[in-house]
């Protein structure tokens, strides 16, 4: 079932759809496969997911629980619900050496729920496994800056307006000046 998640992703869609914003490849990934992010959401909550026994389950359920999210329900709270769900996956999946099974081309998003974190001490890690474990510059290179955001503001202060949160003075500056939003 997870083949289907990481052929979709890998094999079906071009890469430039990754990390931008298209209403079509939005929708397309809601169309098919937002029913099996939601069950296999569910099934994560009551504990370790049977495929996180394996680098390529653990890799295909961190997109189905944080890239996915983020295109099925781009600009919504929902985008960010099951972050703390894929962080979890991407924690245990490292720990357990998975991050090391995967293919360079494929590894970096095993490790986005921890540049998708609000927490510091997960972008340092982050950061950390970018510069040690990616052959891949313009990772470490984003990780660096999501990680610099969250040691100034503590959040990522693009997001402040979707989870309605309110924005300092100075996020509202940063924002104003177009400084750096992931």
């Amino acid at each position: 079932m997870y083949g289907a998640v990481l052929h979709f992703w890998f094999e079906e869609t071009d890469r430039k759809f990754h990390f931008n914003a298209s209403p079509a490849f939005d929708a397309e990934i809601r169309e098919r496969f937002e029913e099996l992010a939601i069950s296999q959401a569910a099934r994560v909550v009551k504990g370790p997911h049977p495929w996180e026994i394996d680098a390529d389950g653990a890799l295909a359920l961190i997109i189905l629980l944080d890239q996915f999210p983020r295109n099925m329900y781009r600009g919504t709270t929902a985008a960010f619900t099951w972050d703390g769900l894929a962080l979890g996956v991407t924690k245990r999946a490292v720990d357990a050496g998975h991050d090391l099974k995967i293919a360079q081309d494929r590894r970096a998003f095993i490790y986005m729920p921890l540049m998708h974190s609000e927490a510091l001490e997960d972008q340092d890690r982050m950061v950390a496994l970018a510069d040690q474990r990616l052959d891949d510059d313009s990772t470490l290179f984003h990780a660096k800056a999501h990680r610099k955001l969250i040691a100034r503001f503590g959040r990522f202060p693009h997001r402040n307006e979707i989870l309605q949160r309110t924005s300092t003075a100075e996020e509202r500056q940063y924002l104003k000046d177009g400084g750096y939003t992931p």
